[in-house]
């Protein structure tokens, strides 16, 4: 995968390359748990092939509650592990502090930037693999209202609802997208009987395409649109295979190797510091076709998907960062 990297706090690796012995990395997933078949699974995916193919261990702590993020990232770092990997934008401030505390010890942070000299930020262009599966669910209405159930209300996921309202719209002029957030606490990220709840209620305003990104939570909302007949599409991991013939696609965010990248180059002695900006162009994110929804994706549809993909790559389409000013034209 090739990363863009736009900024360095720091102009060369911080450390030399390590060995088995010496290479202690660490992971703290975060609310949601590494099971969430979303965003923390990804990420135990990426690691998990690192363990497989080095033979290298890893220690992990599983958040549940805002509180122990601080204490978790600080207590990796005081056990000596390196590098830390810290899950999530919730996470940024934990980060931060420790990265201060303990300057010699290499942080990774993925969904958040986080400027320290000894912090690799990773985040995603997550408005451009949303246009793609606003696309698709357009394409796929019959109704022409398709929906949005997003977790936490924060401007990370208006960015995903934003550049789905976008993607719909430039597919189909006159769709409508109704859209809601589950929550306005971290709670609103494990919520499977609201996010159904939601999904329904959008369902019965006529939506027939509902895309999730809540985390945990989008499991109630796969499991509404199965049972009501209704198509769905995954986020972050490729989840297609949750419910075949219920799951258009899946908007995926390549979690899992940022952070694979982030142990194997501090083993390769290669990791840096820095912001590593990753979009259509660089494979960060994309929608997913395989044997479990191939059926559901036309030749046209998938044309016109691709089509969009290259012209995004190329310029031809800019599609508007909601998280750049807070707002979302195309929402007006």
């Amino acid at each position: 995968m090739k990363f863009q990297l736009l900024a360095l706090s720091a102009a060369v690796a911080i450390s030399a390359s390590a060995t088995a012995a010496d290479l202690k990395p660490a992971v703290v997933f975060d609310m949601g748990g590494k099971f969430d078949k979303s965003f923390n699974e990804g990420v135990y995916n990426g690691v998990e092939r690192f363990k497989k193919e080095t033979g290298i261990k890893y220690k992990e702590f599983e958040v549940t509650n805002p509180a122990q993020r601080e204490q978790a990232v600080r207590k990796m770092a005081q056990r000596k592990a390196d590098p830390v990997i810290s899950v999530g934008f919730a996470q940024a401030s934990a980060v931060e502090k420790a990265s201060k505390a303990y300057p010699d010890t290499r942080f990774t942070i993925i969904d958040m930037v986080v400027d320290q000299p000894n912090v690799q930020s990773v985040v995603f262009k997550e408005q451009e693999g949303s246009f793609l599966v606003g696309m698709l669910a357009a394409m796929k209405s019959e109704s022409k209202v398709v929906s949005f159930v997003g977790g936490m209300d924060i401007p990370l996921i208006r960015r995903f609802n934003c550049g789905y309202v976008q993607g719909a719209k430039y597919a189909v002029n006159n769709v409508e997208v109704i859209s809601n957030m589950t929550g306005t606490t971290p709670a609103a990220w494990n919520d499977p009987g609201k996010g159904g709840e939601l999904a329904k209620s959008q369902f019965d305003r006529g939506s027939d395409v509902v895309f999730a990104a809540a985390g945990a939570t989008g499991a109630g909302v796969y499991q509404a649109a199965k049972d009501a007949g209704k198509f769905a599409i995954g986020v972050d991991s490729n989840q297609n295979h949750l419910h075949p013939g219920t799951m258009l696609t899946s908007m995926t965010k390549q979690v899992d190797i940022a952070a694979y990248n982030s142990f194997k180059a501090a083993q390769d002695g290669t990791w840096k510091p820095g912001i590593n900006v990753l979009g259509l162009a660089e494979g960060g994110v994309d929608w997913a076709l395989d044997e479990h929804n191939k059926d559901l994706i036309t030749p046209e549809m998938k044309a016109a998907v691709e089509q969009a993909k290259a012209d995004i790559i190329a310029g031809k389409i800019v599609v508007h960062d909601y998280m750049a000013d807070n707002t979302c034209p195309a929402m007006n």
